[in-house]
C-alpha cells in the first residue's frame, strides 16, 4: 500500500482559488457600457441620441472652420450683407434683421451652447457633490440648513431664478466669456440642488454600511473615508443627471436669450437670442431667420435627452429584469 502524499498531489487536490473577474474597460465607461448592454429599440434610440450629440460637439469644436463668417460679421470685402436677405449664394440661409449671416450664427451658436453646458454642468457637479457629501456624512445643524436652502431653491421656477441671477451676475456686460460664465453660473444655482439631494441620500445610506464603520474603527482619516469609500459608491446615478441637465441647461440658455436676458448678439452667437429677434419676421413671411436656430435647439435637446433617458432606463434594475423576461418569452 503506497502512502505517497507528495506536495504536488496535495496541491492538485486542493480547490483552486478563483480570482475576481476584471470588468473590461469599455464596461466601466458611461454611455459606452450602456450601449453594449442595450438591445432592440432601446439601442436604436441610444445610438440616434449619441449621433446627434456627437454631431453637435463636432460642429461646436470646429465652428471657426465650418462657419464661413464670424458671428457678428455684417459684410465681406467691404460689401454689406443687407438685412433680412433671403437665402442666396453668399448667405446660404439668408441674413437676420441685424444683417448677420444666419448659417454662421447657427454654427457659432453651437459653440456657445457647448461652453455654457460644460461650465454649468461642471460647476453644478463639483458644488453639488461637495455639499451633498459634507451634509450627508456629518449631518447635524449643517445638514438641516443645507437641506432647507436646497429645497427652497428647488421650489422656485428655474427660468425665473436664472433670469434674476443672470441680471445680478452679468450687470449688463456683453463680453463673450463674461456672458458665458454669468449664464453658466445662473444655471448652476438651479442645478446644484439636484446633485445635492441625490448625493446626500446616497451618502446617508452608505455611511451606515459595515465597510465604512470598519474604516472608522481602524482609524482611517475622515477625508480618505469620504473620497475613497463614500464618494466612489454614491455617484452611480450622476451620468444620468448630467445628460438630463445638459438638455435643460440648453433650454434655460435659450429661454434667457429669447427673453433678452442672455448673451448679446455682438458678444457671441446664441440660438435663443436669434429666435427671439426673429419672432417679428415670421409674421412678415420671413421664415429663414427663425427655422434654423429653432431646429438647432430641437435637434440638440432631442439628442441629449435620448441619451439621458436611455441611460436612465438601462440603469434601472427593474427595467433590465423586465427586458430579460421579455426576451426569454
Amino acid at each position: 500500500m503506497s502512502a505517497d502524499n507528495s506536495p504536488s498531489q496535495a496541491t492538485d487536490a486542493a480547490p483552486q482559488a478563483v480570482s475576481p473577474r476584471k470588468v473590461p474597460l469599455l464596461d466601466r465607461i458611461p454611455v459606452i457600457s450602456h450601449l453594449r448592454q442595450s438591445v432592440g429599440l432601446q439601442r436604436g434610440m441610444l445610438l440616434f441620441g449619441i449621433v446627434l450629440s456627437v454631431v453637435f460637439v463636432v460642429v461646436a469644436a470646429f465652428a471657426q472652420w465650418i462657419a464661413p463668417f464670424g458671428w457678428a460679421q455684417r459684410g465681406v470685402d467691404g460689401v454689406s450683407f443687407g438685412t433680412q436677405m433671403p437665402p442666396n449664394p453668399v448667405n446660404i440661409w439668408g441674413t437676420t434683421v441685424g444683417g448677420f449671416d444666419v448659417y454662421s450664427r447657427v454654427i457659432w451658436g453651437a459653440q456657445t451652447a457647448l461652453f455654457v453646458i460644460l461650465f454649468a454642468v461642471l460647476f453644478s457637479i463639483f458644488l453639488g457633490i461637495f455639499l451633498g457629501l459634507v451634509s450627508g456624512y456629518f449631518g447635524g445643524w449643517l445638514d438641516r440648513v443645507l437641506v432647507v436652502i436646497a429645497d427652497a431653491i428647488y421650489a422656485l421656477p428655474s427660468l425665473l431664478l436664472a433670469i434674476v441671477l443672470a441680471i445680478a451676475i452679468s450687470r449688463g456686460q456683453s463680453t463673450l466669456w463674461g456672458g458665458i460664465i454669468s449664464t453658466a453660473l445662473a444655471i448652476t444655482v438651479v442645478f446644484v440642488p439636484q446633485y445635492f439631494r441625490v448625493i446626500r441620500a446616497e451618502v446617508v445610506r452608505i455611511k451606515a454600511e459595515p465597510f465604512v464603520e470598519s474604516a472608522r474603527v481602524i482609524g482611517v482619516p475622515t477625508y480618505r473615508i469620504l473620497t475613497r469609500h463614500v464618494l466612489r459608491n454614491s455617484t452611480r446615478s450622476i451620468p444620468v443627471i448630467v445628460t438630463l441637465n445638459a438638455s435643460e441647461a440648453l433650454l434655460t440658455l435659450a429661454g434667457l436669450g429669447f427673453l433678452g436676458f442672455g448673451i448679446e448678439a455682438t458678444a457671441a452667437a446664441e440660438w435663443g437670442y436669434d429666435l427671439g429677434r426673429s419672432v417679428a419676421d415670421v409674421s412678415s413671411g420671413i421664415w429663414w431667420t427663425a427655422i434654423p436656430p429653432g431646429i438647432a435647439i430641437v435637434v440638440v435637446v432631442l439628442g441629449i435627452t435620448l441619451v439621458g433617458e436611455s441611460i436612465n432606463d438601462l440603469s434601472d434594475p427593474r427595467l433590465r429584469r423586465r427586458r430579460r423576461a421579455g426576451g426569454a418569452v
